[in-house]
C-alpha cells in the first residue's frame, strides 16, 4: 500500500468477492486498516466481512490507500510437536 512514499488506492468494484487489504482516514485525523473479503461495493460504500465474520461499511471517499490480498491460508490441523529439552 505504500510505494515510494506515496499513498495507492488499487481496489474497484470488479473486486467485490476478493480479500483487500483498505487503509482509511479517520475523522480525528490518522489512518487505520481493515482487511476483509468485499461483499458489496454499491452507492460509494464497500461492506466487507472481517476473519471474525463481523461486517464493517467503509466509504469509499475515506480509503487512502488499497489492494488485493492473498486468501487466508487454511488453519493447521494439530499443531507442532512439544519441544523436548
Amino acid at each position: 500500500m505504500h510505494m515510494g512514499g506515496r499513498l495507492v488506492h488499487r481496489i474497484s468494484p470488479e473486486d467485490v468477492g476478493r480479500r483487500v487489504s483498505v487503509r482509511i482516514r479517520l475523522p480525528e485525523g490518522g489512518f487505520t486498516d481493515i482487511v476483509g473479503v468485499v461483499e458489496s461495493w454499491d452507492g460509494g460504500v464497500l461492506t466487507m466481512r472481517r476473519r471474525d465474520g463481523s461486517a464493517v461499511e467503509v466509504v469509499e471517499s475515506t480509503i487512502a490507500a488499497s489492494r488485493v490480498v492473498p486468501p487466508v491460508p487454511p488453519r493447521r490441523r494439530g499443531g507442532q510437536p512439544p519441544r523436548t529439552p
